[in-house]
Order: C-alpha cells, then sequence, then structure tokens
C-alpha cells in the first residue's frame, strides 16, 4: 500500500511538472513571439473536438489543422441519439455541436471556436486573424455580417422550412423571403470584397474565409445563386490543402 502510494505521489508529481513546463512554454513563446509548429500549450489529449459532419462543424476542424494542432474527435452527429447522452449533456447542455474543450476551457459556436483558435495558437507564419485594431474590425464585422446575415437569417430558415418540414413546419412564404435575403445579401458582400484580393482581408487567409466559404458550399446544396466573384474565391478556397484536410476530417462514419 505504502509502495502504491509512492508510485501515485511520483506519478502526481511528474504531472505536475509537465503542466508547469508547457505553461512556462506558452509565456516565453508569447515573451518572444516564438512560432509554436506542433506543440502546443495544451497537451494533444487535452484537446478535444466533438462533432462531424456538418457545415458548422467544418470549421472548427478546418482551423485546428491550419494551424497545425493535434486533437482528438469525438463522433458527434446532428439531431441524433449523439447528443443525447449524458457524457455530451455534461460538455454542451445545449446539445449543439461543434464544441471544443482545450484544457480547462470548454467552448462551443462555431464562429467563437475559431476566434478562439486564431488568437490563441496564431504564429508569425500562420495567423487567422489580425493584429492591428482597424484590420481586426474588418475581421469582426465579415464574422459577424456571415453568421447573421447570410447563415442564420437566410440558410438557417431554409434549412428549418426546407430540409426539415417535418420539425418546423413547412413554409413557402418563409423559405422563399430567406432565399431572395440570401441573394440581396450575397449581392451586396459582393461588393464588399476586393476582387483583387484573394482572400476577405487584405492582410491573408483568415478565419473569416474558413466561415465564408463554408457558408457559400451551404448555399450552394441549398440551390442559391453565388455571383460570379465568390465562385471563383469559392474554388480557390477548396483547392487549398487545409480545406480539403478538413473536408476528410469532418465526415461522417
Amino acid at each position: 500500500m505504502q509502495r502504491k502510494s509512492a508510485y501515485l505521489g511520483q506519478f502526481q508529481y511528474l504531472a505536475h511538472l509537465r503542466s508547469c513546463y508547457y505553461y512556462l512554454l506558452c509565456i516565453v513563446r508569447k515573451k518572444f513571439n516564438l512560432s509554436s509548429g506542433r506543440v502546443s500549450c495544451f497537451m494533444s489529449e487535452d484537446r478535444i473536438l466533438w462533432g462531424v459532419g456538418t457545415s458548422r462543424t467544418i470549421r472548427a476542424h478546418w482551423a485546428l489543422i491550419e494551424l497545425n494542432l493535434s486533437y482528438k474527435t469525438e463522433i458527434i452527429r446532428t439531431r441524433t441519439p449523439d447528443t443525447e447522452t449524458a457524457t455530451f449533456k455534461s460538455v454542451n447542455p445545449r446539445q449543439k455541436i461543434p464544441v471544443l474543450q482545450d484544457g480547462t476551457l470548454t467552448i462551443g459556436e462555431s464562429a467563437a471556436i475559431v476566434t478562439y483558435l486564431a488568437e490563441s495558437y496564431g504564429t508569425d507564419k500562420v495567423s487567422l486573424i489580425p493584429e492591428t485594431p482597424k484590420a481586426r474590425a474588418k475581421y469582426f464585422e465579415w464574422m459577424s455580417f456571415i453568421c447573421m446575415e447570410l447563415d442564420a437569417t437566410s440558410l438557417y430558415v431554409l434549412r428549418r422550412h426546407w430540409s426539415l418540414p417535418e420539425i418546423y413546419g413547412d413554409s413557402p412564404i418563409a423559405n422563399k423571403a430567406s432565399e431572395e435575403y440570401f441573394n440581396r445579401m450575397i449581392t451586396a458582400a459582393d461588393k464588399l470584397k476586393n476582387p483583387k484580393q484573394k482572400y476577405l482581408l487584405e492582410t491573408g487567409f483568415s478565419g473569416v474565409d474558413i466561415l465564408m466559404t463554408t457558408t457559400l458550399k451551404w448555399a450552394i446544396d441549398y440551390n442559391q445563386k453565388i455571383p460570379t466573384n465568390f465562385m471563383e474565391y469559392l474554388e480557390k478556397m477548396g483547392n487549398r490543402s487545409g480545406y480539403i484536410a478538413a473536408l476528410e476530417a469532418n465526415k461522417m462514419p
């Protein structure tokens, strides 16, 4: 019994040393602005992404892959018994995916996850969010626009009344209004996007490109018209290695 207690004490001590090492490593990186490579402030077994198979879960997979972060995937599929388990309810009482567990942090909502990862693990080589106040303002402007005007107000209404009429009811009027609104908003976005830029922000590829690409893919699935400028943009994003890897990671079994 004493030997078992001694072993347990040694294990706890080593675990404590490991935690201290990674904590100090984070401080050094932030102090000297060092690139993290594949090593992160949390061990990979402490980073778990819950959710696969949707246009929203792929966003989180894509951000993790772009930042070269190792993680474990828990196969949770939307609107299935997967979300009804006691384990998942304890992780996210809202029973929605995706959800990211990163050390002691648990966070839901795809846009929040992408932004959190960008803020926490961006490097000089790979940064998914700009640094200057004005550039960050444009980041959050695009992020809000995509989430609210293109996703929640338009496509999600179509999802409810077109794809899931047995749950939310069939509503041709709501579907027509949503399609018209999406067309107005994507046309406005087309005018805002600089056609000379490869990405939405002049600073380069970012989290808003992750959200816009996945939203446009979703819109095409719902037979929505996409402006030529955005179709060309979508083709470039679709050929990105991070997106291709995220598609694979997001597949349902």
